[in-house]
């Protein structure tokens, strides 16, 4: 629930978010994503979070990040590192979550509410602690992919779970075809 008055601030895991819709089959249009925040309260910040590869001379996400940091998102990022799995697979690796709750942390006092859109079970003692400031906190994840792309706790605690499939209407768009390497977290 979203209250017209109340103070919004987004903290978008985007390689979290990117999964979820993935695994959903639809791609986030990150325009419609702020407008439709911006009708449901006063939005103050829209942060997306993400790790980029800088040795790369053509990454796939750099476009969407330059995008998104003209657009109205404050952008959080810092050097991933690349590896090869044992499977041979190209992983990338780069953790935001420090990032994400220390600016979620610092702008609790501004914010009547956070949306996180992320279903990483580490983001529990951060919504705990958003919730003692007396921040409502709402989680954009899925339970209706397979497996389920949001932690069990995480999704008991928010005060508001909102299944990212039913705002595929809002702000969806169908996927494109491009080769984005797989992300893990540590």
């Amino acid at each position: 629930m979203f209250y017209r008055d109340e103070r919004l601030a987004l903290f978008i895991d985007g390689s979290n978010l990117y999964a979820a819709a993935k695994s959903l089959g639809f791609d986030i249009d990150y325009k419609l994503l702020r407008q439709e925040f911006m009708r449901r309260g006063k939005l103050l910040r829209a942060f997306y979070y993400t790790a980029l590869l800088e040795n790369e001379e053509y990454s796939p996400i750099r476009p969407l990040v330059d995008w998104l940091n003209y657009n109205g998102f404050s952008m959080v990022t810092k050097p991933a590192k690349e590896y090869t799995d044992s499977m041979g697979r190209r992983k990338v690796k780069g953790n935001m979550d420090i990032e994400l709750a220390v600016d979620a942390l610092e702008l609790a006092p501004h914010i009547d509410h956070a949306v996180l859109f992320s279903g990483d079970g580490d983001f529990r003692p951060l919504i705990e602690a958003l919730q003692r400031q007396g921040v409502r906190v709402s989680v954009v994840s899925t339970i209706r992919s397979q497996p389920p792309m949001i932690a069990d706790e995480l999704r008991r605690q928010a005060d508001n779970f909102i299944e990212l499939e039913e705002l595929k209407d809002v702000i969806g768009r169908p996927p494109r075809e491009f080769d984005r390497p797989e992300r893990t977290e540590d």
